[in-house]
């Protein structure tokens, strides 16, 4: 087979076939990174930088749960230093009810796993 001026693809048969109807072999998916689930490597690309923004992003989420846990144990200690109990659930309402306001309904998910991280540990 060879192609012809016109862009088609002339065989033995003298009968042509426009290019366009004839499959093209594509690049395997493997020419973008496999872990990503593109099909291009510009889409590879985009995804991987987005997916270090995302490792960056719960790196300081992590880090800040772990500063809020330190606060909510200082809380804790004092709250109980002074003769008072260890939760005070008026503030756990006023957390459950802001993060469902910023967030919607699993804010609310979001808060009670934070409170919970944030329980007893004086």
């Amino acid at each position: 087979m060879t192609m012809n001026a016109l862009g088609a693809i002339a065989t033995t048969a003298d009968t042509t076939v426009p290019a366009a109807t004839v499959p093209v072999a594509t690049a395997p998916a493997a020419t973008a990174p496999a872990d990503t689930g593109a099909r291009t490597p510009e889409a590879a690309g985009v995804i991987t930088g987005a997916r270090e923004r995302i490792d960056d992003l719960d790196g300081r989420i992590i880090g800040l749960v772990q500063e809020r846990m330190a606060v909510s144990a200082v809380i804790q200690r004092e709250r109980i230093g002074s003769g008072g109990r260890r939760v005070n659930l008026s503030r756990e309402m006023e957390i459950l009810g802001h993060y469902r306001e910023q967030l919607g309904r699993p804010g609310t998910a979001l808060a009670m796993t934070l409170l919970e991280l944030c329980r007893g540990r004086v």
